[in-house]
Parts: C-alpha cells; structure tokens; sequence
C-alpha cells in the first residue's frame, strides 16, 4: 500500500475517496466561472448547513446565491436558547461532530468557533458514567471498571470488524489517502454487506456467536462509543462501516455556544464586502411551493408567497420526500430511477428532552461512597442515554435528559415537553433513588421529535440492506453530462444525499459536490492544481452494482 504524508484521520470515502479538506485548503481556490456567467442568480432550496455551505461557495466564486428556506436557518443544527439565559442551549440537532469531519471543521475553524470534548460515556469529559442495566447501575471511569462481560463485548466488536470488514486494513488505506486502495478494498465489502443488516453482521459473526445472546442484547443497549445501537440493527451494515472506518465515533467535540453558529456564521460571513445575509437584505425568501421546468435553460422557483423567479441553476438541499409530498416538483426533472431513489429513503425517528439546571450538582461528591449524584447514564428504560453539559462551576447548566430513538422516540412522540420531562425525571429516579434532580431544575424543558417536523419528517436517513442502488444514485446526480437537457441544472445536496446521513460532514461534501456541479454546468472549470470531485470522479467513482 503507498505511504502518503500522514494527514488526521478524516471522511476519506470509502465510496467515494476524495480529500474535501485539501480541496478547501487549496489556496488555487475551487474553480472559476465564464466572464459571461458572473453575478448569475442561482436558487438554493434549504437553509441547513449543506445549503449554505453550497452558497457560499457559489458567492466566492462570483455567483449571487438566493437562499429559500421556509423555516429557521440551520436546518438540523439547531440550538435553542433556554429563555433568557443567552449561553445556555440545548442542542435539538447535531451536537457531537468528530474531528474525522475536516471538511465541516474547515468551516468551524474558519469561522473561529471554539470547540471541547463532548461528554460521551467513559470519556474524561464525561468523568463517571453509570450503565443501568436490568435495574442494576453500574459506575465506571473507564471500561475495566465494568464486569468482564463488556470487556468480551468490545473485544468481540473488534474481532468481528477485522475478520469479516477489513477493519485494520481498510482503516490504514483511509488514513494513508490512498484512494486506489480505498476503492479496492471497499468495493468488496458492498458486495458482501449490502444486503445484509447491522445485527445479522454481529449475529453472525464467530466472535460474537461463540458469546451469549445476553452479549449481543447488551451491545444493543450500550453499543460502542457513544452508546447503544439497537435501533440501528435493521440498518444495512454498509452504514455502520463508514460511521467506524471515518471515526465518526470517535474524538467528537461539541461547539461552544452551539452548532447553529456555524450555517448562521456562514450567512454572515463577509466575502469581499459581501455576504449572504446582505445579499438577502436579512432574511432568505420564503419556503417554496414549486420547482418546474419553464424551458430548456430556466428553472422556475416559486415561493409560498406565490412569487416564481427562473434560474438558469437549482440546488436543492432539503428533505428528500418533501419533493415527493410538499413541494411540486415537475417530474421531468429526475429521472424515474432517481425518483425512486428519493422516495424510498427511509428516515430515524428521534426524540431529546432538556432541562437547564441551577449548576453542575452532579460534580458533587458523597463523602461515603466518593460518587456523585448524577452521571453520563446509558441504560434500558425509557430515557436510554442522558448527557451533561456544564458551563463552569455555580453557572446554569443542561441535562439532555432523554436522547432516544426509533420505538423509544415514538413511545414519547405525542408528549407535551413536560410530560416527557415528569417521564424521565421518574426513570432516573430509580437509577439514582437519593437525588433529587427535579429540585435543581429551572426554566421551562426543551424537547424535539424531528418526524413531526414537516420540513424534516424524520431525524435523518437510514439505509435499509439493499439501498446502496439509491444511495449512489443520490450522491452521484451532480455528475449531468449524460443526462437529458431536461434532467440539468437541478443539482442534490444536503446529508439524505450522501453517503453518511446524520454527520454534517455528509452534508457539506454533498454540498461541494454540487458546487463543482454547477461551475462545470456553467462551463467552468478548476485549476489544474486543484481538481475537484468530478475531475477524479472516472477513476473514484463508487463501485455500481448490477439492476
């Protein structure tokens, strides 16, 4: 395998090994457009984090951007302030981004944003965590302090991804950016994973089916990382390889202050006496009604307001199915496979409830047994994984008291914020039967059920076995030059679209996929020195597998 410069581990691939943080970095810039095509309005549907990266990538390369979003800029990076309290926040969407992201962390470091170690179990920004299982807690600092059984689980994790995923090798191809290597050794493992789930890869696996079914089911409830993977257990294995072989479980900070700040930082960021936000008068257009095709070279954009504008470019980076449900899509604008490809996606429910606390209470300590009253907690009740987040000794601090997913989000979906606050203030009761954490609790409780969001129907995609066909039809529609006249111009962006939904950094290496799409579109080009995504795409592309 060739040895490259040693870089940090980052989204190298694997379907796709191209390095995002070294085309950012580039001081040749992403590419130039014709004299002719300079200050052309292009349309971008949805304000998350994938659509204003997209423009304002577009603005720095002379483009005029129109963003139209028909709720709160940030998409699902949204952090919810708790009443009047300006540094308190709780973070509804993403809040846990691994440094493996370069690509997103190219946009958080430029825009100077702080980060810290997010307070994961068994990580020194968590200091004691508690695993309650079966009704029995358990307090550990790190994993020996845990029964051997956990100790045989994490062994038995690691030995199933050697022998049956190629973790060591495809990891060192990875981290060495050697894309050939990349693209070899993962083609293998679509072909043997694709359509098989995440449980029977564990299920089936000599390591683990030399252990008990007590193993598994408890790998289920606490997983590895960051917590349990039950709920991930119908997915295609495919999905979980790139979360371990990326390191998305591992080193991940939270942004100080909270994630929205980076798509709020790009809308204002100023690019030669410009941004976004001016660009806009201070506000992106209203939501849009309809998307059809008015000739062979303009798109019309219409809002909800009524008011249509045609473009001779669309970038679309909301929820896949609101083109298939909110939005009137002229049909003749995708292609029938990639109709399908959009509508079959299949989305994670999620739910959190927050609750802001007088101070960090749980760095007490009780002076006969050492512990403190509240811990990181993974457990099987209801609230499955609570999480703490302190600002400095005697400030207001949060409790994520209830991160939960698929059955356990929709067991709480048509629950008021303080029902699901009562629910479980009550289940970490039992955990921990001498605090009285509702005492500590000030303000009112923050709580998010992405499914009931009609903008986002859902907390993020989840490939089921068998919908790699889509995925890749989904991630590879910036490259057009084979399409109909008809099918040009609209180009896909956004995390439903890449290979890693639910990470940021999907999203924004869809988003410059796009960005490569449209300049090419509009007949230009990147520098000879600094290829883009559709300049290597003939040699890297990933691996199609036969209809």
């Amino acid at each position: 395998m060739a040895n490259t410069i040693s870089k940090p581990l980052s989204a190298f691939g694997p379907d796709f090994p191209f390095a995002y943080d070294d085309w950012l970095a580039n001081n040749a810039g992403l590419g130039s457009i014709p004299a002719d095509r300079q200050g052309t309005e292009v349309a971008v549907v949805g304000g998350g984090i994938g659509g204003l990266v997209a423009a304002h990538e577009l603005m720095k390369l002379g483009l005029v951007p129109v963003v139209y979003e028909s709720g709160r800029l940030g998409g699902r990076l949204r952090s919810q302030r708790f009443g009047a309290a300006d540094d308190v926040i709780a973070e509804l969407g993403g809040m846990r981004f691994p440094r493996s992201s370069t690509a997103f962390f190219h946009y958080v470091d430029m825009l100077g944003l702080s980060t810290r170690p997010f307070p994961n179990p068994l990580t020194p920004a968590a200091p004691t965590t508690v695993i309650d299982l079966g009704g029995v807690p358990l307090y550990a600092e790190t994993l020996d302090d845990l029964p051997p059984l956990f100790r045989e689980i994490a062994e038995a994790w690691d030995t199933a991804l050697n022998e049956h995923a190629d973790f060591a090798d495809m990891r060192a191809a990875i981290d060495s950016r050697d894309a050939n290597e990349v693209r070899r050794r993962w083609s293998a493992l679509v072909e043997r994973w694709d359509d098989r789930t995440f449980y029977d890869f564990v299920a089936s696996s000599r390591s683990f089916s030399e252990l008990s079914f007590r193993h598994r089911e408890v790998f289920g409830q606490v997983g590895f990382g960051t917590g349990g993977w039950d709920s991930d257990f119908p997915n295609s294995m495919l999905e979980i390889l790139r979360v371990v072989l990326c390191g998305f479980e591992d080193n991940q900070h939270l942004i100080v202050g909270g994630a929205e700040q980076v798509p709020r930082g790009l809308w204002s960021l100023q690019v030669d006496g410009q941004s976004l936000d001016s660009l806009h008068r201070g506000a992106p257009r209203p939501g849009v009604a309809a998307i059809r095709r008015a000739g062979d070279d303009t798109i019309d954009i219409t809002d909800r307001n009524g008011v249509s504008q045609g473009y001779s470019a669309v970038l679309i980076a909301t929820q896949s199915w609101l083109l298939t449900t909110s939005i009137d899509v002229d049909e003749t604008l995708f292609s029938q496979d990639h109709w399908m490809a959009l509508d079959r996606t299949r989305y994670m429910q999620s739910a959190k409830t927050f609750v802001m606390v007088d101070r960090p209470f749980w760095n007490d300590r009780d002076p006969v047994t050492g512990r403190p009253p509240l811990a990181m907690t993974l457990t099987d009740r209801n609230t499955r994984g609570t999480y703490l987040f302190d600002n400095g000794p005697d400030q207001p601090a949060v409790i994520c008291l209830s991160y939960a997913w698929e059955a356990d989000a929709a067991k709480v979906l048509t629950m008021s914020a303080h029902h699901r606050t009562r629910l479980a203030i009550e289940t970490l009761k039992k955990i921990y039967p001498d605090t009285d954490l509702a005492c500590h609790v000030i303000g009112e409780p923050i709580t998010v059920s992405w499914e009931s969001d009609p903008d986002f129907l859902g907390a993020f995609k989840g490939a089921l076995p068998g919908h790699y066909r889509y995925n890749r039809r989904m991630y590879s529609h910036f490259m057009q030059d084979a399409f109909p006249s008809t099918q040009q111009g609209v180009f896909l962006a956004g995390d439903d679209v890449s290979w890693t939904p639910g990470w940021a950094e999907g999203a924004v290496q869809t988003a410059l996929n796009a960005v490569w799409g449209i300049v090419h579109h509009f007949g230009g080009s990147t520098p000879v020195t600094n290829p883009g995504p559709g300049d290597v795409w003939a040699e890297r592309a990933p691996v199609e597998r036969p209809d």
